[in-house]
């Protein structure tokens, strides 16, 4: 093998190698866009929700009161963060109610000394109606359960807003990361490596 042969199949690789990039760096353009976007759209949806839920928390004009916890105690609950620590001084208010029983201690029915039950037979019966007395003690469970789950799932909420908020700067920022670091690497094309490589070939065949 003589030397030209040798020279020219040296530059014939890095040639090959160097064909690829341009297709590489568009690749790299495109993902960038693409991270940008998502990040723009993520933090636009979070934004978008956590405002949505303080709004709808403020609509409900709920005050919590002076036992709860100091962060919201007699003042406005407008956030999911404050929807949660209602929701916990509503149970803690429903346990006083209950003597510190839960919903699934608790019997259907009253009796005539006021102890709770679940058989009909021994409940006592309303004068006015005939019917079993319920136990109304079990049933504020019912209505603290409803309510304590719409707070809670406020606060959910909000957090997923939070979250999403927080991917959507950092795809933003690997997005901008990426394409600067796209349009800083060394990229060239195949004209100007063929323009390159062959002045060396002719010399050494020369």
């Amino acid at each position: 093998m003589d030397t030209t042969t040798a020279v020219v199949g040296l530059a014939v690789h890095p040639l090959k190698e160097r064909a690829v990039k341009p297709f590489m760096k568009y690749g790299g353009i495109a993902a960038s866009v693409i991270l940008i976007a998502f990040g723009i759209g993520s933090i636009y949806t979070g934004l978008n929700g956590r405002s949505e839920i303080r709004t709808t928390l403020k609509a409900e004009q709920i005050v919590g009161t002076p036992d709860m916890d100091k962060a919201i105690a007699d003042k406005p609950v407008d956030t999911g963060a404050k929807a949660k620590l209602f929701a916990d001084g509503m149970r803690l208010h429903t346990l006083r109610i209950t003597e510190g029983q839960l919903y699934s201690q608790m019997g259907r029915y009253l009796t005539t000394d006021g102890s709770s039950t679940d058989d009909e037979k021994a409940a006592a019966l309303d004068k006015a109606t005939g019917a079993p007395v319920a136990n109304a003690a079990r049933n504020i469970w019912v209505t603290e359960t409803s309510l304590s789950t719409a707070l809670n799932t406020s606060f959910f909420a909000e957090q997923v807003a939070s979250f999403a908020i927080v991917m959507g700067v950092a795809m933003l920022l690997i997005g901008i990361g990426f394409l600067v670091m796209v349009f800083r690497l060394p990229w060239e094309s195949t004209e100007a490596t063929k323009r390159r490589v062959a002045p060396a070939t002719k010399a050494e065949t020369a």
